[in-house]
């Protein structure tokens, strides 16, 4: 994992809806950047509703809301509308934020060891500089438990 005080690896990944999106555009604002392994998955559905369902709470406070998994554009564009998730998805397929922030990662599940997203939250802050890293994260209160960290 990328360490609080570490500048964050800037990227630029397409949103749902196909749009190019570059972390350093961002500077001078904060950013919490969710990954997480899956769209449409029970966790990752909680996940972003839960995101969803504060978004005014981010706004109000300035802040960006970043989701970020390696599902693909055509995947987040579904996912986005099912659940009026009103706040950029990125598409990274090819893992560059996934290894770039370290949450690509071995994982069990039920007996059975394979490589993964490890559900994980960074807040970045307004000069680019991790401010918190957040693992282990619970998918129905992330987004909770974040804005008691700002």
């Amino acid at each position: 994992m990328l360490e609080k005080g570490c500048k964050a690896p800037d990227f630029t990944l397409l949103d749902k809806e196909g749009n190019a999106v570059t972390l350093s555009d961002f500077k001078g604002k904060k950013v919490v950047l969710y990954f997480y392994p899956k769209d449409n998955t029970p966790g990752c559905t909680k996940q972003a509703c839960n995101f969803a369902d504060n978004y005014n709470a981010f706004l109000e406070k300035g802040v960006v809301v970043l989701g970020i998994s390696k599902d693909s554009v055509t995947s987040h564009e579904k996912f986005a509308a099912k659940y009026n998730l009103p706040f950029p998805i990125l598409s990274d397929p090819e893992l560059i934020a996934i290894k770039a922030y370290d949450v690509w990662q071995e994982k069990t599940s039920y007996g059975k060891t394979s490589m993964g997203v490890v559900r994980t939250t960074y807040i970045i802050d307004e000069d680019g500089m991790i401010e918190t890293v957040m693992t282990k994260v619970k998918a129905d209160s992330n987004a909770i438990d974040v804005l008691e960290q700002l």
